[in-house]
């Protein structure tokens, strides 16, 4: 993959479950339309075992995000990174926890 500018200089694949969320036409074609840099491999329906993240995810939903109403995206979109930033530096702290994810 030859660099160009804006776009990753290495190959990315998007990992995502079957949910309705990701399967919807309008994520499809987010999806299609980014195919030219991005691949995207489905985990099976009903698996979330596979997905690492989703006990992340859980935790972040019951605990950053819990009992707030967001005004807007960019508002959501400012909690989740805040959680990641905080799910992140209890890794750092943690004996064993060396993993780190992104938003």
């Amino acid at each position: 993959m030859d660099a160009q500018p804006g776009l990753p200089d290495r190959p990315v694949i998007l990992v995502l479950d079957n949910g309705p969320v990701h399967t919807s036409k309008l994520s499809r074609k987010a999806l299609a339309d980014l195919a030219h840099w991005m691949t995207v491999e489905w985990l099976p329906r009903y698996a979330p075992e596979l997905n690492d993240i989703e006990p992340v995810w859980k935790s972040h939903k019951q605990t950053e995000l819990a009992h707030q109403t967001f005004a807007d995206a960019r508002e959501l979109e400012a909690a989740i990174k805040l959680g990641v930033e905080n799910w992140n530096a209890e890794q750092i702290n943690h004996p064993w926890g060396r993993e780190r994810i992104s938003a």
